[in-house]
């Protein structure tokens, strides 16, 4: 299992990539059990009322999460480029600059 973080303004999201050897959570949604990588995340976005409140930088905003969307990926590479690319997206839907959110990889074994 690896971790792959982002980290920008100072607050964090971190998601789960079971690679082939592990086993990947099974519940309505999960990707096909034959998929070799499974990437879980959670997705969030920013809202007027309700939520969680978040500071993000010099920002106060509210958050609202979204179910984990597991997906699977025959390469661990393919893997690793769609977790990068999920995680900077859910900084840049509450307004943080892609460029400014740094990964990291942590190995869960």
């Amino acid at each position: 299992m690896l971790l792959i973080r982002g980290r920008a303004g100072g607050t964090a999201l971190t998601g789960t990539l079971y690679e082939e050897e592990d086993h990947p959570p099974s519940f309505r949604g999960a990707p096909d059990e034959s998929a070799p990588y499974t990437w879980v995340c959670d997705g969030f976005y920013e809202v007027e009322s309700g939520g969680q409140l978040q500071r993000v930088g010099d920002r106060e905003l509210r958050v609202a999460f979204e179910e984990p969307l597991p997906r699977g990926f025959e390469t661990r590479e393919q893997a690793i480029e769609a977790a990068k690319e999920h995680i900077r997206t859910q900084f840049v839907r509450i307004g943080v600059d892609a460029t400014d959110v740094a990964i990291e990889f942590e190995d869960a074994d």
